[in-house]
């Protein structure tokens, strides 16, 4: 099996975000993410929150590795890491090997090419875009070749690495790729085994995606596909409330990717963006029926992975909601169409 085959259809993720929680809570909501019924945990890998009033960022591969300890059956990722300038690709292919030895079958790794409030914030180095993209193409093939355990002698344009893994990964880890925007997506399609994206782009741009992996000889039927969408369970105080905490997210990546302070983001989304523009696209009810709406029109779309983003301070409320009275309406439906033998995780 490949890797972008090992992926069951059909999932719904919890989103787990360090920007807005510290990790033992992180910890404790995945654990009760899965009793609640959810398939995959997706972490944000952040050097610094988007916004400061997030308050919070802590390092990602940590949380995985205790998470691991506190769950049985989840897929677990990041969506997403940047392989370029503050991790080396060869340390991300050591970090997620070893992930994989503890939790075999169960580790995927998003790859993304970054945000100045990481990149720039820790290593003072901010590229163009297309230097970030080549500098992501060419990590990706690293972190391959790398989890082949056979050694590799590179000498890239960006990267020089000279060894091997000595412990690989013992069963092939997903590598997804983030993509915003019609050149990032075709560029994803080309060189991931699967995409991460929101629903947006999704809609707009999955043309350039599926191009983009037919151009390599993928079929992008068979590849997985994690769209990321934000719902609040409650009224439009408690929608108000979450925007607060996300208010950058119409134009995180229209522009504040390109700025490091995150005061300076939350600045200057508080000024651009009113917070009903934040969350007019959010689902944003305690009407189980229109949570279920979403999740089946995303997998109706093409989605194969439907990441729930609940931005709200009460995280507990959104698990027991959907364990009660969405997912069991969902997994009883959503999944007719998809193949026997891929609906159970390993």
């Amino acid at each position: 099996m490949s890797a972008s085959e090992s992926i069951p259809r059909g999932l719904v993720a919890f989103m787990l975000a360090h920007e807005q929680f510290l990790p033992p809570e992180l910890i404790r909501l995945g654990a009760a993410a899965e009793r609640a019924g959810f398939d995959l945990l997706a972490t944000s890998d952040h050097f610094q929150p988007w916004q400061a009033n997030e308050r919070h960022s802590g390092e990602a591969w940590v949380t995985l590795g205790a998470l691991g300890q506190q769950t049985q059956r989840v897929w677990m990722g990041t969506t997403v890491t940047c392989p370029t300038l503050r991790y080396h690709p060869a340390v991300v292919a050591e970090a997620f090997a070893t992930l994989s030895q503890l939790y075999p079958g169960r580790i995927f790794l998003g790859l993304g090419s970054g945000e100045a409030l990481n990149e720039q914030a820790a290593t003072g180095r901010w590229p163009a875009w297309r230097e970030r993209w080549d500098r992501l193409i060419e990590a990706t093939d690293l972190i391959r070749r790398l989890w082949a355990g056979e050694p590799v002698q590179h000498q890239g344009k960006h990267y020089v690495v000279n060894g091997r893994l000595y412990d690989p990964p013992p069963k092939p880890i997903p590598l997804l790729l983030a993509a915003n925007g019609p050149k990032a997506m075709k560029l994803a399609g080309e060189h991931g085994d699967g995409l991460v994206t929101d629903a947006q782009t999704w809609q707009q741009h999955r043309g350039e995606w599926e191009s983009g992996a037919r151009s390599a000889g993928r079929n992008p039927r068979d590849m997985p596909v994690l769209v990321e969408t934000f719902v609040v369970v409650g009224d439009e105080a408690d929608a108000k409330s979450a925007a607060r905490l996300w208010n950058f997210i119409p134009k995180a990546f229209k522009g504040f990717h390109n700025i490091a302070d995150p005061a300076e983001i939350e600045r200057r989304a508080a000024a651009e963006l009113p917070l009903n523009k934040v969350y007019e696209e959010w689902t944003v009810s305690t009407d189980p029926a229109k949570h279920v709406s979403t999740l089946r029109k995303l997998f109706d779309s093409g989605a194969t992975i439907v990441n729930i983003h609940a931005g709200q301070p009460d995280q507990q409320r959104v698990l027991d909601f959907y364990g009660k009275h969405v997912l069991p309406q969902l997994k009883g439906s959503a999944r007719e169409s998809i193949p026997a033998g891929e609906t159970s995780l390993p």
